[in-house]
């Protein structure tokens, strides 16, 4: 068990690195496209970077990578769509909000997911460990201060962002309860098609591109399709098939630590003490999430493995 939580929390950690470096490549590629294009095309091509996989998935005889059956499949895209569907929220709330805020309270109001999923298992009547709700404290604190913000103020587009942290948190819990029960390839694939098609719908509808401005974008757009959507998301439903739920959101906040970390090394975007201070408060919470690991899950997170846990849809 103890190696099975090692591997799985490994996994998210390096999702939390690819999203990081994806907002050097968004902040690059948004010059030249509008949200829900980056977003459309960048969701399509992770699913498009999935079909071999799944395909062949589908041929293999053995294992883990036996044939679906139909009912499975069934499954699997009813899956896929809701687990779309939330992800399409968080990240379309999270792309309007962040062009009516502050890029700190954007970051910090989208963190505050990291909160939001223990309440969320409080209110449900799942209850969590204390190691998790102390490490879920001091992440948060820990992205509050690693965005720099000093005075919190509200902005038109705050409301929006705080939309999105509830979308994410949902789609972190959804997927701690189905990744385990489904084939977790079919399921990232079918997900980032519903995200691609709703964002590029509302992009021909809401949106001016031009195939300029998407050549120009084509690197970004790459990274942010292969590595951050078809890799990257992937490899969270992977994680999330043995990480406790609490353990996943704490791990995949260190994104911002390691944007942060891309933004000076590439951007040579400078951190002062507060900013770094900010990052050992979260890799504080890391370590204290790992201290719980030897130990029982506890019964919130016993139970979101267990059929009778209400569904969200």
């Amino acid at each position: 068990m103890r190696r099975d939580f090692w591997i799985a929390d490994g996994v998210l950690l390096v999702t939390a690195l690819i999203w990081g470096l994806a907002f050097v490549a968004q902040r690059y590629g948004m010059q030249y496209t509008g949200p829900f294009m980056f977003n459309g095309i960048r969701f399509l091509l992770g699913a498009l970077t999935l079909l071999p996989v799944v395909m062949l998935r589908g041929t293999s005889s053995s294992g883990p990578s036996r044939p679906l059956v139909p009912g499975s499949i069934h499954l699997n895209l009813k899956t896929g769509l809701v687990a779309g569907l939330l992800l399409f929220g968080g990240a379309s709330l999270q792309q309007v909000g962040i062009v009516y805020t502050t890029a700190g309270n954007a970051g910090f109001i989208t963190g505050l997911y990291v909160v939001i999923v223990p309440f969320i298992l409080l209110i449900t009547g799942k209850g969590i460990g204390r190691p998790a709700m102390i490490s879920a404290i001091l992440a948060v604190t820990g992205l509050y201060m690693l965005t720099g913000t000093k005075n919190m103020y509200l902005a038109t587009g705050d409301g929006w962002v705080l939309g999105s942290a509830f979308f994410w948190a949902f789609h972190l819990l959804y997927l701690g309860k189905w990744a385990s029960r489904v084939d977790f390839v079919l399921l990232a694939m079918v997900q980032y098609m519903v995200c691609g098609v709703m964002s590029l719908t509302v992009a021909f509808l809401s949106e001016v591109n031009t195939w300029q401005g998407v050549r120009e974008a084509l690197i970004p757009i790459l990274y942010g399709g292969i590595m951050s959507v078809g890799i990257g998301y992937t490899l969270q439903i992977y994680g999330q098939r043995k990480a406790p739920t609490s353990h996943a959101a704490i791990l995949l906040s260190l994104e911002s630590v390691f944007a942060a970390a891309g933004g000076w090394a590439i951007l040579n975007e400078m951190m002062n003490m507060r900013q770094i201070s900010g990052c050992l408060l979260m890799l504080t919470a890391i370590v204290l999430t790992q201290t719980g690991t030897d130990r029982r899950l506890s019964p919130g997170e016993r139970e979101l493995r267990q059929d009778d846990v209400p569904r969200i849809t």
